[in-house]
This record gives structure tokens, C-alpha cells and sequence, in this order.
């Protein structure tokens, strides 16, 4: 192989190893290392959870024989950190152990690092090679490079609803979530929540069905549970706050709901450090990510059931990236135009 073939081979190995820890390491990126030595990989690893090791120190700390790293060469999706944070500066690590050569997936642009990693490898006489599979490492770390571009966190609006478009009955016997998609829709809907840093629902949504907002359907850390509840009425008896995750109030003292509530939940959340949420209901909290256009992708199950009285489903119009049928369901992934 040439050496682009060859750096884009050991870059997508990369980004596979990063997919084992997305979901469990916010709110840092999920990054993938390997360490290569004449052409043998010597060892790969992930990011380890918030405050621990990131993926280059867990690669390096594998490899047994320290001398090997002396004439290596280290991939890594996402440039290296140069400053001090919860642990030292990976670039620190990657200069001491006389690494030689770092091949690079795509620039960290928080503040904090933003080129300074690689700048800092380069002054320490390390051949640096940036932006190998760059569009696919960006999507890798989309949440992470989203919400430092942007200053929110990227947001998925999420719900079912029946083939007449209805988003659930008019009236409910029990308090517990009424479902309209499959089984196996529902199994990936938890899945996905295994994957961002936390899930909304809004006031009445707690009181109507007492979600647990977690992952019992599929295995993975549970999102961190963002709850409107501006008067602060919610008892701990619900779901939602028990000690399975964490869980965030949003009340009066965090944002003033006469503005635009979906712009102040979202300023509010980057404040909170969140970097990804998806939006699950009611049909009130999403309409208002909707009409102020604040949203960057929605996920909609359709069954082919109708229920004929009910509560009408929210609409919105975007471009449909995804269509997908999942037993009685259709799936449709939709960004905004």
C-alpha cells in the first residue's frame, strides 16, 4: 500500500475502536488510538470515562516494550489535548515516550486545544500528518465538534406516532408511556439513548406516563434526564428520579419560559455542558423546538396501526436522509432543509 492507503487503513481501524466508548465517556469525545510499529499494530484503545485516561495515554500504557514506541507511529481521530484538564496533556505523554510520528483524524476546536495540540508535537519535532479520513472522523466526533462550533448541544427531536399521524389517545387509564411503535423500534430507540449525553421531556410527560427515561432495553450508560418543570411541582416519587441516572430540573431560576423557551433550554444546556440531546415529548416541548426551527435531526417511527382519536402528532418539514422499515414500523430520518 501507498502511504495514504496506508494511513487511511490504521485511520478507519481508528474510528471503530473509538465507536466501543461513544456514549460512555461525555462529556468527552469518544476518541480511537493505535499504535503501529513496522507495520504491525502494537495496540489500540479508546477513551476511558470522564476524568480518566484519553485514548492515546490507554494505547501507550498497553504497550509493554516502551522501546517500540521509538520508532512508531500513533493514529488518533481527534488532535491530541496540550493543556492540563481532569488528566495531563496527552501531547506531554505522545512527546516523553519519543513518539516520532502522529497521523491525525480531524483538529479538536474547543477552545482549549483548537491546533494547539498540534503545534505543540510539531515544536517537539514529531512529524505530524493531519486530516486523514477527516469527514468521517468528524461525524465520528459530530456531537463533541457540534456544540463547541455552535455553543449548544446538537438536537434530535424523537417520537411514534400512528398511521393516521396521531401521537397518542386522548385520554390514558394508566400513568405509564403508551406505545405505538414495535418492540425492536423502542430496542433501538434505547440504543440511541446509550449513544448522546442526555434525553428532555417536558412537564406533563412525566406526570402521564412516569417514564424512566433509560436504557433497560439495550446495554449502555443511561443519559443524564433534563425535566421541564418551571415551578418545580414534581415530587421524587417519579421514575425520573431515582438514583439510575442523573437527572437536571429545568425551573424558572434556569431560563425565563416567556422568551423562546426552545432557545433558552438550549443555552441553558450548553451552559450545563451537555453536548447532545434528544427531545422525546411531549408533543408541546417538541412543537417548540420545531416553530423556532432549533433542532438538527428528527427521528420518527410511523406505525401502520390507526388509532382514530388522539392527540395529532407534531409536523415538520426537512429533508429525509433515511427511510427504513422495522417490523410494523417505518423509520424516517429527517435534517432540516
Amino acid at each position: 500500500m501507498d502511504i495514504k492507503s496506508t494511513h487511511n487503513f490504521y485511520m478507519s481501524r481508528c474510528i471503530e475502536v473509538a465507536k466501543k466508548g461513544i456514549g460512555k465517556t461525555y462529556p468527552n469525545p469518544s476518541v480511537g488510538c493505535l499504535i503501529v510499529n513496522e507495520g504491525t499494530v502494537i495496540s489500540e484503545a479508546f477513551s476511558s470515562e470522564y476524568g480518566e485516561n484519553h485514548a492515546e495515554v490507554n494505547a501507550i500504557n498497553k504497550v509493554k516494550n516502551k522501546n517500540l514506541l521509538k520508532t512508531s507511529t500513533l493514529y488518533v481521530t481527534l488532535e491530541p489535548c496540550s493543556h492540563y484538564g481532569k488528566t495531563p496533556p496527552c501531547c506531554n505523554t505522545i512527546s516523553k515516550n519519543k513518539i516520532p510520528n502522529v497521523v491525525i483524524g480531524t483538529a479538536d476546536n474547543s477552545n482549549k486545544v483548537n491546533g494547539k495540540g498540534i503545534e505543540f508535537l510539531r515544536k517537539n519535532n514529531i512529524n505530524v500528518t493531519y486530516g486523514v479520513l477527516e469527514k468521517k472522523c468528524k461525524e465520528l466526533h459530530k456531537n463533541f465538534l457540534y456544540f463547541n462550533k455552535n455553543k449548544r448541544p446538537y438536537i434530535i427531536l424523537k417520537w411514534a406516532q400512528s398511521n393516521d399521524k396521531l401521537f397518542s389517545p386522548l385520554k390514558k387509564i394508566k400513568k405509564k408511556p403508551f406505545w405505538i411503535s414495535s418492540k425492536k423500534s423502542r430496542q433501538l430507540s434505547h440504543k440511541w439513548r446509550s449513544e448522546e449525553h442526555a434525553i428532555l421531556v417536558g412537564y406533563n410527560t412525566v406526570i402521564n406516563d412516569n417514564p424512566n427515561l433509560n436504557v433497560r432495553s439495550w446495554k449502555g450508560k443511561n443519559p443524564i434526564r433534563i425535566i421541564i418543570d418551571y415551578d418545580n411541582k414534581l415530587s421524587n416519587k417519579f421514575n425520573v428520579f431515582n438514583d439510575q441516572a442523573k437527572t437536571i430540573k429545568i425551573t424558572r431560576k434556569n431560563i425565563d419560559p416567556s422568551l423562546h423557551v426552545a432557545s433558552e433550554i438550549s443555552s441553558f444546556l450548553f451552559r450545563e455542558n451537555i453536548q447532545s440531546v434528544i427531545v422525546e415529548g411531549g408533543k408541546k416541548t417538541l412543537e417548540e423546538f420545531i416553530k423556532t426551527n432549533l433542532w438538527d435531526e428528527a427521528r420518527i417511527f410511523t406505525n401502520k396501526k390507526n388509532l382514530s382519536k388522539g392527540i395529532e402528532a407534531p409536523k415538520l418539514k426537512g429533508q429525509i436522509i433515511l427511510e427504513k422499515k422495522i417490523d410494523d414500523d417505518e423509520l424516517k430520518i429527517i435534517k432540516p432543509f
